[in-house]
């Protein structure tokens, strides 16, 4: 008897892109996570997709053009188009959703943090295949799930929203108020993490130094010890996991509350990275004041000084925003003597965009635009001053970096002081001889240093390693192309 064999019929494919900040990538992990588990393909391109994902940014103006342009190119090539993320959370001019004022034809809009509104619209327009299985899907974390970054690297966003109304941010609206996940879930995720080989852990969220606040503290439980819902105690675990398996935790998004100074000595310690991410964003008391910044901004430099010298080899990092509606020169040349008394490590400036919903663009004084980007490039020249002082003091210095690429073109790396994207690159020399792989730490001789500007972002410190010193041990994890999606 013979028998018909009908080929297995294949899965449906959704093509993927993810825009904007971590906050944004790590939503687009998890509805990738849940694709994965419930049988669909992911695609990098539009061509050959049953339909499209678009994760979008709505920060700024620039980032709402990148945006909507992607939309009407996934649409022009695919035509069955999801959007999701804070543009879908803005309105129009007519009051309406600006994503369907510009684009009608999409099939559905959801806001940020939505993955189950997303998978209800895919479910909607292409069933699913199976029920999930998350513990069977490939090239997971575990319960961490699907990562987007290279796997010896990962975001880890404690919280979502943000309580504080800063007149120049528009993103309360689109994401919400602070919803700070369990802590027994965040610390969960980061050990399941590590023993995936992760080597770095950043943790990221729209105001770290306000985890738990939302809760009150509320006192959670992880492996069966009680556990405050609170940076400091967030901070002390994610230490002792690290410290487990011989990996890095970076901070980012840490508003200058008190409390900062509770971490600092642990970051003298070794248990996490001597790098601060705190967003001062200016100098002048008036400006501040106009911002509505959170915290205090007195004796900020004092605090600064004391940071350091609790923990000499802190690296602080921060952002500005120039020509903020009000400001004047009086308020520009205090913020410039901020710099150069502070003597930050790494700075990123923004002229002030007035995006629709801001409350500052109601505050008169907008100094016109050419005068917004001028103060910027001054402010970022300023800066690459005092970085290059600070990186010519390290040549000549053993430094421990974290490789991130090997290519036939050489191998680069990352110093402790280097966040990925947004900091520096170290460039070994001879890592070809010295057989690195990626995810290994290794201690090289610093050579030289240079620091090139950046369009519109901080500035792009790099140096040279001439000679691999040595090798530090413990398990060496290779980067693999594990996801089909970007």
């Amino acid at each position: 008897m013979s028998q018909i064999l009908t080929p297995p019929k294949q899965s449906p494919k959704v093509g993927f892109v993810s825009l904007g900040c971590p906050k944004a990538l790590t939503d687009s992990e998890l509805i990738l996570t849940q694709l994965s588990a419930e049988g669909y393909q992911t695609s990098k391109t539009f061509q050959g997709a049953d339909l499209v994902i678009v994760n979008t940014c709505g920060f700024i103006d620039d980032a709402v053009k990148e945006s909507l342009d992607t939309i009407g190119e996934a649409l022009a090539e695919n035509g069955r188009v999801i959007v999701t993320g804070c543009l879908g959370a803005k309105s129009g001019t007519d009051g309406g959703n600006l994503v369907r004022q510009m684009h009608p034809s999409v099939l559905a809009v959801t806001g940020p943090h939505a993955t189950q509104e997303v998978m209800d619209a895919v479910h909607l327009n292409l069933p699913k295949p199976h029920d999930p299985f998350i513990d069977l899907v490939p090239n997971t974390f575990g319960v961490a799930g699907i990562k987007l970054t290279p796997r010896h690297y990962a975001y880890l966003k404690i919280s979502e929203g943000c309580n504080h109304r800063c007149t120049f941010c528009i993103i309360p609206s689109m994401r919400g108020d602070l919803v700070s996940r369990p802590i027994g879930d965040v610390l969960n995720e980061a050990r399941a993490l590590f023993e995936g080989g992760v080597k770095e852990l950043l943790v990221i969220s729209q105001d770290t130094s306000a985890y738990g606040v939302d809760v009150r503290y509320r006192t959670g439980f992880w492996d069966g010890k009680p556990v405050k819902t609170r940076m400091l105690e967030l901070v002390q675990a994610l230490g002792d996991i690290a410290e487990v398996h011989g990996a890095w935790v970076r901070l980012h998004y840490v508003y200058p509350y008190p409390s900062v100074d509770d971490i600092i000595p642990l970051m003298a310690e070794g248990k996490i990275l001597p790098y601060l991410d705190v967003p001062f964003q200016h100098a002048s008391p008036k400006i501040l004041k106009a911002m509505k910044r959170p915290a205090s901004a007195e004796n900020t430099l004092e605090r600064i000084a004391k940071w350091r010298e609790i923990c000499p080899e802190i690296v602080i990092r921060s952002t500005f925003i120039t020509g903020f509606p009000g400001e004047t020169e009086e308020d520009f040349d205090q913020l410039i003597q901020f710099l150069e008394d502070a003597k930050l490590d790494r700075v990123g400036a923004f002229a002030y965009s007035p995006v629709d919903g801001a409350q500052a663009n109601e505050i008169p004084g907008l100094p016109p635009e050419e005068v917004r980007e001028d103060r910027r490039r001054w402010l970022m020249q300023v800066q690459e001053d005092i970085s290059a002082d600070k990186l010519a003091a390290r040549i000549d210095s053993i430094i421990e970096v974290l490789v991130d690429e090997v290519d036939e073109e050489g191998t680069i790396a990352r110093s402790q002081a280097d966040a990925p994207e947004i900091d520096g690159l170290v460039h070994i020399q001879n890592g070809g001889e010295a057989d690195l792989r990626v995810g290994q730490f290794v201690d090289v001789a610093e050579q030289a240093a240079l620091v090139a500007q950046a369009h519109l972002c901080p500035e792009r410190q790099l140096a040279d390693a001439t000679e691999v010193v040595d090798e530090r041990g413990g398990q060496q994890q290779e980067w693999k192309e594990h996801l089909p999606v970007l």
